[in-house]
Order: structure tokens, then sequence, then C-alpha cells
């Protein structure tokens, strides 16, 4: 019996709905309808979540299993070792899918001519260059372990891939050697183009052709090589040393990340079983770890990056992201802000208006104040110059920036220390609570009055996802508003302080109770015989209070229309439960990034863009801000964004109880949303 079978009508488990979210991002791997490389490309993505899944979640539910307790309330009715032999068959089988899917995307990548080689297949013409290649770029940085019984195993890196080498010496022993693959080094060779043809191998084939080259040294039968991988605990662990600052604990704690608890072994199934056991015997890996059989190559992460080769015809056409009615780049935003608010939808339209306001913020000699949050900034981030442009003309500048955004803190650490130095107010979060909110404010002298102008956003400040995350930013002079951000910043600096707020919703003191006020005013509509519903778009929903809110709204009557991309552990569908909700997840070209809440309210609709999902974490635990749209023509436009998305049937699979992902088909025309969304834009310029 699996785990779906044994889990209670009323939720699903968070890691079993997280894997099927992934499962569909494998879904697009397979789609014949995706662009060639593109499909390579979410193998890719599908392998980097993987990666992220064991080291946090399955890390967590290892930990639980290890205190020995079973984890019921905090897994949703599962037993923790239960649940991590769930997990790891679902992983195997979808391991298994997704190396038959990359078989496939190779045969159709060779009727395109271009053939992804490996080193039984080198030809003579290629040999000169893949010996220089090897001689001249990876030979310099390889990092080499020769293994024996007496030498202690130097500790691997997480997420590394290694080569496992064995050596059959003249003397009939065996030799045991590692290599590690860099991550600074080209995972994909192209090799020089013969006629029409396009060559490639990867840089594990490669490194087997030069086995003779870096082992020459040894007197050896026979030598062969096969891939392992081990990946480990992405906790942070912090350290009690007060005399510490928060950046080097931060610090500290991502180097230690590198040598944390290892949860999960991959290998290379026709490794021979005496080569596996050596290493799982020297690696002290434990058979209660994840061992995954897998295929030749592993780290499939790197797909993401696979060459384009210039063959534009086999990638998806890139869009040009468009303007927004009434704004200019070439002229003053603050003057546009100040007569009406202005909706951005990234990447739809071009993210450059949240540089130029804060551009134009550094340079305005009326502005006194800039305040911003930041989660994730971009590697070259233009924000992050702005702000220090800000600070180098006198302005008064404040960043809250997260140093605990996973798997991000190294590069917020040093943007952190940048601005650090150029006078910036630094201010890093609040104890016990992490700053997901996405918001900026400034402050404008004008007169004698001082006026705030700002924006709030549902997605990250980030030059680089912003062209493949689906965000919502709006700009506003709404003095209302903005004082309440403007509250908000002081509670980081006084966070002893609870503030109220007029507008906004916060987390973590008002958003369940501001939420639970919402649907029970929708309950009591649909009651009343007035016009009720719930239309929600966000990336999870895992706080079981919330569903079964939820739930509570759908046996009085209220539809519920839901959009979710990631985990949902509320099940639809369900007689005398959940009849009345629906719900959807889209995975597409762009990642679905948005979270908006639409709420009918009796045939006036109050309409919400949040940087919150329905998780208890984003409800408890995290600094999140809800803005109300106040603008009738920016909620039609929501509305209207979301009605397109809905309408999806090509992208758009149901979820329900079973959990199968089937696409939804109907006989109405096709809607694929993401490129609707786009016309949909494209159409307003000319309205």
């Amino acid at each position: 019996m699996t785990i779906e079978q044994k889990l209670s009508n009323s939720y699903v488990n968070r890691e079993v709905s997280w894997l099927q979210f992934n499962a569909r991002v494998l879904q697009e791997a397979e789609d014949k309808n995706v662009p060639l490389i593109e499909r390579l490309r979410f193998l890719g993505i599908f392998s980097n979540n993987l990666d992220e899944f064991f080291k946090v979640r399955y890390a967590t539910v290892k930990r639980i299993d290890q205190a020995g307790k079973a984890g019921k309330s905090e897994l949703g009715g599962v037993k923790a070792s239960e649940l991590l032999e769930e997990i790891t068959q679902i992983v195997i089988k979808q391991q298994s899918d997704s190396l038959e899917i990359l078989d496939a995307i190779q045969k159709e990548l060779e009727r395109e001519k271009i053939f992804i080689i490996n080193e039984t297949q080198i030809k003579p013409s290629q040999h000169k260059f893949i010996k220089q290649y090897f001689l001249e770029k990876v030979s310099p940085a390889l990092v080499t372990i020769i293994l024996n019984d007496l030498v202690k195993l130097p500790l691997l890196k997480d997420s590394a891939a290694y080569l496992a080498v064995k050596m059959v010496m003249n003397t009939n022993k065996n030799q045991y050697a590692l290599i590690e693959i860099s991550k600074n080094m080209d995972r994909f060779v192209v090799l020089p183009q013969e006629g029409d043809n396009d060559y490639i191998i990867m840089l594990d084939d490669l490194l087997r052709y030069c086995l003779n080259d870096i082992f020459n040294i040894f007197n050896y039968k026979s030598v062969s090589a096969h891939m392992i991988k081990i990946t480990r605990d992405g906790e942070l662990d912090f350290d009690s040393d007060l005399s510490k600052s928060f950046i080097d604990k931060i610090s500290d704690s991502v180097k230690h990340r590198q040598i944390g608890e290892p949860v999960r072994f991959v290998y290379d199934k026709t490794i021979e079983e005496e080569t596996l056991h050596y290493l799982l015997r020297k690696m002290n890996i434990e058979p209660s770890d994840s061992i995954i059989p897998g295929g030749r190559y592993h780290n499939r992460r790197d797909y993401m990056g696979f060459p384009s080769l210039g063959r534009t015809d086999l990638l998806y056409d890139k869009i040009t992201p468009l303007p927004v009615k009434g704004l200019s780049l070439e002229t003053s935003i603050f003057s546009a802000i100040a007569k009406k608010d202005y909706l951005l939808y990234a990447p739809y339209q071009t993210f450059s208006y949240i540089v130029k306001f804060l551009r134009e913020a550094a340079l305005d000699p009326q502005v006194k104040t800039i305040k911003i949050t930041i989660y994730r900034l971009a590697e070259i981030s233009h924000i992050a110059s702005s702000l220090i442009n800000a600070a180098k003309n006198g302005k008064g500048v404040t960043v809250s920036i997260e140093l605990q955004a996973r798997f991000d803190e190294q590069a917020n650490i040093e943007y952190a220390e940048q601005m650090e130095l150029e006078g910036i107010n630094l201010i890093f979060g609040v104890q016990g609570l992490k700053v997901h909110s996405k918001m900026c404010v400034i402050e404008r002298e004008e007169g004698r009055r001082i006026n705030r102008y700002g924006f709030i956003s549902t997605g990250n400040f980030n030059e680089s996802t912003a062209r493949i995350y689906t965000d919502y930013t709006l700009f506003t002079a709404n003095q209302k508003i903005l004082k309440d951000i403007n509250k908000v910043f002081s509670f980081f600096e006084t966070n002893y302080l609870i503030f109220k707020y007029k507008h906004i919703i916060t987390s973590p003191h008002y958003t369940e109770r501001a939420l639970y006020k919402l649907i029970d005013a929708e309950i009591v509509n649909v009651k009343q015989g007035k016009p009720a519903y719930i239309r929600l778009k966000i990336n999870s929903i895992s706080s079981y209070k919330m569903v079964d809110k939820l739930y509570e709204a759908s046996r009085a009557g209220v539809k519920i229309q839901m959009i979710v991309r990631g985990l949902c552990c509320l099940v639809p569908g369900i007689p005398g439960m959940s009849e009345n909700i629906e719900v959807i997840s889209i995975v597409d070209k762009f990642l679905e990034h948005t979270r908006l809440y639409i709420f009918g309210n009796a045939g006036e609709p109050k309409v919400y863009i949040s940087s919150a999902d329905l998780m208890t974490r984003n409800i408890e635990n995290r600094v999140e801000v809800t803005c109300p749209i106040y603008d009738e023509n920016i909620k039609a436009e929501l509305i209207d964004t979301f009605n397109i998305c809905w309408s999806d049937n090509v992208k758009a699979r149901i979820i329900d109880e079973n959990q199968t992902n089937q696409y939804r088909r109907n006989n109405k025309p096709k809607v694929r949303s993401q490129f609707a969304t786009y016309e949909y834009y494209l159409n307003k310029l000319k309205e």
C-alpha cells in the first residue's frame, strides 16, 4: 500500500505533492511540442529541483526519523520512516523515466544532425582537438584523489559529480581513485563542426577518453570510470559565538553545509558491485541513506546550460518585453506614478522600470530616503548598484537584506559587504523570521511636504529571474498604502513593537486572521444568495489550517478556483468536503511565480497581490506583505490575467485526488495562457 492510499482524504503529503510537481516539469521534457533543446533544459530543471528537494525536504524528514519522532503531525499523518522509503521509490521511478526521456531526446537530436558522443565514438579527426582541449583547459584544473585503505577519504563536496575510477593493477590488486567534475568548466564540450553535423562530448566522457593521460604513472592492466554523486543536508546551523557578526555566522554556516550529513548517494547502475561497496564503506554511507541507482551521467542540472549551437529553430522564440502603457524609460517615472498607479507584469513587460525607478531616486535631489527589501539579487545587480549610487549621492538608504535566502546566501553576503562599505544602513531581517516581502518606499521632498513613492511586488528584485519568472509589481504613490509599508520598515528596526496596518496585510501577525475574515465574508455572501467566489493563484499551499478553511468555504457552497504551480496539500473535488474546489497547475516556458488573491465580495471584487504563499512558513514564520489593489483598471487587469490562466487547456494540468497530472483538455479553442497573456498586453498597447 502506497502512502497516497494510506493518507486520509483531507490532505496530500507535502513531499509527495512536491514530487508530483517535479513530475510536471519532467512532462515538459517529454512533450514533443516543446522545442528540442528546451526539452533538454527542462531535464536540467528537473534534476536541479531534485537536488534541492533532497538537501531540504528529504533531509528534514530524515532528521525527524533520526530523532525517533513519528512525525505524523508534521508529515500529514505519515510515519517519517515510511515516507523516506516512499520518496526513494518515487524518485527511483522518476529517475528511470528521465533517463528514457533523455535517450529519446538524444535520438531526436541526431535527426537534427546534433550528436552527443561518448569516448568510444570519437573520430580520428576529433582526437587532436580533444587532447589539446584536455591539456590546455581541463588538466590544469583537475582534482584527482588516489584512494587506499590507509588514507582517509577527503570529504566529498555536496552535489559535485565525481568519476569513481577502478584500476586493475598488474599485481591483480585494485587501485581506486576519484576525479572531481569541476563546476568551473563547461560540462558540454562543443567539437569542431564536420559538414552539417554538430558534435558535443560531455566533459565526463572527455575525461574517460583521457584516463591514460591522468593515470599514466600507474602500471595497470585495465581502467574504468563510473559516476557518483553525494547530496548533503542543506540546513544552516548557527553557532553561538557572540563575538561573530551575523554575516560571519551565515558565511560559516554556508561553508559548513558542504560537510552536512549525506542524505542521498546516486551512482551509475553499471558500476561493479565490488567498487560500489568499497566506496560506500569508504564514505561511511549507511544503508538507511537514500542510495539511488542512476544512469551514466549525474548532475543533469547542467543540461539547463546546454549549448544552443545557433539552432534557434530548436529553442523557444525570444519575446521582447513590452512597455507599460503610460510609463516611459525616458521621462520621470515619479511624475507618472504621482497621477495614477501602474502594474508591471514581468516577463511580459520590461523589468527595466524597477531599475529606472531606483536610478531616478538615486539622482533626484528631492529624494531624501530609500528603503527596500532584498531577498535574491542577480549575479550582476543593477538594483544593488543603484542603491550604492544613491548612498554616494547622500540619500539615506536602508536595505533589509535576507542573508538566509536558501542557496543564495553567499551572493547576498557579498553584496551586503559592498553596501555596508558604502554607508548603506543594512538590516539583517528579524530574529526568528525570514523577510520575504518585496517592497520599496522612497521619501521625496515636494514643497513643504514629504511624499512617498514606491512599489510592492510578488517576486524578487532580480534582473536575471525577471526574464523567466512571472511576477506582478505595483507602482504607487498611494500615501495610505505607503504609510503602511513604511511601518513595516519601522518594525524591522524595532521588532519588539507590533504595528497596526489599515490597508496592507502582513505576516506573521495578521495574514491568517485577515484571510480567514475574507473567506468568512464569502461564506456569508453565498448563504445570503449574493455573488461569492474565491480565486487564488499561488506557488504552493501546505498550511493545513488554511486548507481546512477553504474546505469550510467549499462545504458552504463557495466556488473556489485555484492555480497552484507547486505543492498542493489540498485535495479538490471530494464530495462533502471540497466538491466546490477546482485546482489546476501550469508549467510552461516561464516559471509561474505570481501570488494573486481575488474574493467575490458580493459583486465588488477585492483583489490583492502578495509575496506570500499559503504555507505555514509564509503565514507564521516570515515577514510577508499582501497589498490591496484599489485602482479599478488594474483590478480588472489582474482579473483578466487570472481568467486567461484559468482558460489554459494546453499547459494546464488537473490537480485531483489521483495525483496523475492529467492535462486539461476540452472542446474550447486552444489557450496557452503564457502566450495568450503576452498577446493580451500587446493588444492593450493598441487600445
